[in-house]
């Protein structure tokens, strides 16, 4: 019985390498929220969770509703291509989660951006980013 509870503890405590994970893509998100602010966006939500998903940043510009996705990587490929066809429907499901949760949202127009945050390189912002996939 106590090697069951010293288990449970073990697995619920945060590894160090994830917690300085956690830390980078707060910073890349605050990064990015700062940067797309520059750009006439207003930030509406962060890190929105659902069951079915979760959303970095949901932002407005106008009429346009705009879920993005933050990739902090070494290249502008890399953080593109960590972005999978599942991670892909799973943002989409989030955006549906949100607009179902926030109503006054669903006559705006949508759309999915990227904003990949490179080092030493000011943010990388791909608009529109699934339009292919739709």
């Amino acid at each position: 019985m106590t090697k069951t509870a010293t288990t449970r503890a073990t697995t619920t405590m945060a590894r160090p390498d994830r917690r300085a994970s956690e830390r980078r893509g707060r910073f890349a998100e605050t990064v990015a929220a700062l940067y797309l602010n520059l750009k006439g966006y207003r930030i509406v939500a962060r890190r929105f969770r659902s069951p079915l998903g979760e959303i970095d940043l949901v932002m407005r510009r106008g009429d346009m509703l705009v879920f993005v996705e933050v990739k902090a990587r070494r290249t502008r490929d890399a953080a593109i291509l960590a972005i999978t066809p599942a991670a892909r429907d799973r943002l989409i499901r989030a955006a549906k989660s949100f607009i179902g949760r926030h109503p006054e949202t669903a006559g705006l127009a949508l759309r999915f951006d990227i904003v990949a945050i490179l080092p030493r390189r000011l943010p990388h912002h791909i608009v529109d980013a699934f339009a292919r996939d739709r």
